[in-house]
């Protein structure tokens, strides 16, 4: 059953794959608006912050444009469920490893690293399906086998202070965070918007929940 009281926003700062995430909610029947103005982040009680690109230019345009302070009294205060999708999951975290460090949003206790750092041989970006394992039972997950494949593009990967806040982990030569919670805070490494049912299943669950 749908609920149809949720108020849903796509955070358009500049950087994002917009159009398809749109494309992809409306084809669940949900109602979506994508917002340009922080100050119009307190109409809406679910929050999606998708992203491509570098964590450091990412966070720059957040607070450049005043974002940061909007998503930090909408979360942490209102508490507001959000959903980072691919760096927009990244940037919920404290520091960024990427053309020096950089500050991130501080709702996920963690940092940033390059795949490489983190030890992983295999070519990056890591791009293309790959399988998830599921470590903890999440309403994000509802009616998702486990080992699902969803759709990757990533050459940097979330290492979590505290590993409990790891829903689930992925493979490319080393296992890295593909989806992490804190409380009303949720996070994909993937595109939830490209990985056909299983992710079109995640988004409706974020939603609905």
């Amino acid at each position: 059953m749908i609920i149809k009281n949720r108020k849903i926003c796509i955070i358009d700062f500049g950087i994002g794959n917009l159009r398809s995430l749109k494309n992809c909610i409306d084809n669940l029947d949900f109602n979506v608006q994508i917002i340009n103005k922080p100050k119009n982040l307190k109409k809406y009680n679910k929050i999606i912050l998708p992203g491509v690109g570098s964590f450091k230019d990412a966070m720059n345009l957040i607070k450049l444009l005043g974002w940061d302070h909007e998503i930090l009294e909408n979360v942490l205060i209102k508490k507001k469920e959000i959903l980072g999708i691919c760096l927009g999951m990244q940037i919920l975290l404290s520091k960024g490893h990427e053309f020096g460090i950089t500050n991130g949003l501080n709702l996920i206790s963690g940092e940033v690293y390059n795949l490489k750092t983190l030890g992983c041989n295999k070519l990056i970006p890591h791009i293309g399906w790959n399988e998830i394992n599921i470590k903890k039972n999440d309403i994000l997950f509802k009616n998702i086998p486990n080992y699902s494949s969803f759709y990757f593009v990533n050459s940097y990967a979330c290492k979590l202070k505290n590993k409990s806040q790891e829903l689930s982990f992925t493979n490319h030569d080393i296992n890295f965070s593909s989806a992490i919670k804190n409380q009303n805070i949720y996070g994909t490494q993937f595109h939830p918007e490209k990985s056909s049912k299983a992710g079109r299943q995640l988004l409706y669950n974020f939603i609905n929940a």
